[in-house]
């Protein structure tokens, strides 16, 4: 592992750019982030891709980090929780699909006034959406649609946790709005 004083000028130099710089950073917590994957996983080619999912979003938010200790780790590690997680969710959702392809082959009884109604519920939420700033509908999908807490969001967004949590809430609130009033006109 790469010594803790030494971070901190490898950290800046890959944030302004340097390749070796950030290859000696791979190189000394590759595997370290690998077992954590690996932890939270319990599966060696999604712990690898992990791995490799963390140092694309490490390198791709170095140049606004701000290390706030002597080693780069414990960033790393938080990225790599997140990543993993979300690896958790795709899968739990793949199973979810695949299960539900089963489901689909059995007929179904088929209410047509429950689709328009659903049918004009999303075009209205689809459209309420699309008025919304890009930022808005970004933490409305991390949040709603991928189920990422406030923490989780504002760190993939690089924003603060409580401009997470304030946005969210006006999204809801509006939509909310688009779901009454849709229910009303039925």
């Amino acid at each position: 592992m790469a010594q803790t004083a030494d971070d901190t000028a490898l950290v800046a130099r890959a944030a302004s750019g340097s390749e070796h710089a950030f290859r000696t950073l791979y190189r000394a917590y590759a595997r370290p982030v690998y077992w954590i994957a690996y932890g939270i996983l319990g599966d060696a080619p999604d712990a690898e891709d992990v791995t490799q999912e963390t140092f694309v979003v490490a390198w791709r938010k170095l140049p606004a980090l701000e290390l706030a200790g002597d080693s780069l780790l414990p960033w790393l590690a938080t990225i790599c929780r997140f990543q993993a997680a979300n690896r958790l969710r795709r899968r739990q959702r793949d199973r979810a699909h695949i299960a539900g392809d089963a489901d689909e082959r059995i007929p179904a009884l088929i209410d047509v006034e429950q689709q328009v109604i659903a049918a004009e519920l999303a075009d209205r939420i689809v459209q309420e959406l699309g008025g919304m700033s890009p930022l808005d509908r970004e933490i409305f999908r991390l949040c709603a649609t991928e189920g990422y807490d406030y923490q989780a969001a504002a760190t993939e967004l690089g924003v603060a946790h409580g401009v997470v949590r304030n946005r969210l809430s006006r999204v809801r609130t509006r939509l909310r709005g688009a779901v009454t009033g849709t229910e009303t006109a039925s």
